[in-house]
């Protein structure tokens, strides 16, 4: 067996230095673009943004213009006028509202009241007739007073709760039988009155009489009362020719149709008999 030459060997060692400064200056460069690429990403980001010109038009995309989700509350309408009143005597005026026609229901709703309900040495009345296609719609009476007395287009007066209730009753009216209940309001003072809704006829009057020193009214003087408001409408005759129904002989003392229409309750010209 021959020993290997050592000249050989001596020729063929440095080959090996060669391959590994090869690969040692491809990652050397590797390095490099790598290393330039983060240094251009990072001045990129540090420069400062250019001004711009005060005199450079800047093009602005218009925003889209809001919409609530939302629907805003449809506004309630004056209604026709018509004459709707109260032909019974009394030293305050009667104070009418204009009619009005809720948009989202259909409902015409009229009102009327008279005296003050902090004034609790006076009688205080207030009145709303409903007519519509759904104005006969089941609605309990305490729930009604309830609404009546937190507010709405009708109320010219101060906002009232109901603290509490008494017995409930029925009582005949020129309208049928007309539901009744004791009520106690409270608001600026505390008065305890009788509401009242009519549910014999295809319109609704409801509302409220208190008699002076806090008590309830007497049965009698709430149906004298109910008996004594007129409504001349010539779009409705029905209701018209309902409220001018003939009185239940009670001994209601009323004031002439004059008076009755008379928007302010003057007292100038008022007369009065008691019907026999």
């Amino acid at each position: 067996m021959h020993a290997d030459d050592p000249s050989r060997d001596r020729e063929r060692s440095p080959e090996a230095p060669e391959g590994r400064r090869k690969l040692s200056l491809a990652g050397l460069g590797l390095r490099l673009v790598v290393a330039s690429a983060m240094i251009a990403t990072l001045y990129l980001y540090a420069r400062p943004a250019t001004p711009v010109s005060p005199d450079a038009v800047v093009a602005v995309r218009p925003e889209a213009p809001f919409v609530p989700s939302t629907p805003a509350a449809k506004v309630p309408t004056v209604a026709a006028p018509v004459r709707f009143g109260l032909a019974e005597p009394g030293i305050d005026p009667v104070r009418i509202t204009p009619g009005r026609i809720d948009p989202s229901t259909g409902l015409r709703e009229d009102a009327l009241t008279r005296g003050a309900f902090e004034a609790l040495e006076a009688p205080a009345l207030r009145v709303t007739l409903i007519r519509g296609a759904a104005a006969r719609a089941a609605t309990g009476l305490f729930i009604l007073m309830a609404r009546r007395a937190a507010g709405g287009p009708a109320t010219d007066g101060p906002a009232l709760a109901v603290v509490r209730t008494g017995p409930g009753g029925r009582i005949v009216t020129k309208f049928g039988v007309v539901e009744t209940l004791e009520v106690t309001l409270g608001g600026p003072t505390r008065r305890t009155c009788t509401g009242f809704v009519t549910r014999d006829r295809a319109f609704r009057l409801d509302g409220w009489l208190c008699a002076p020193l806090g008590h309830p009214p007497e049965t009698r003087a709430l149906g004298c009362m109910i008996d004594a408001l007129s409504l001349d409408d010539p779009a409705d005759p029905d209701a018209t020719a309902a409220f001018m129904a003939p009185r239940p002989d009670r001994g209601c003392s009323v004031a002439t149709m004059a008076d009755a229409s008379d928007p302010t309750g003057s007292l100038g010209h008022r007369r009065s008999h008691t019907k026999k």
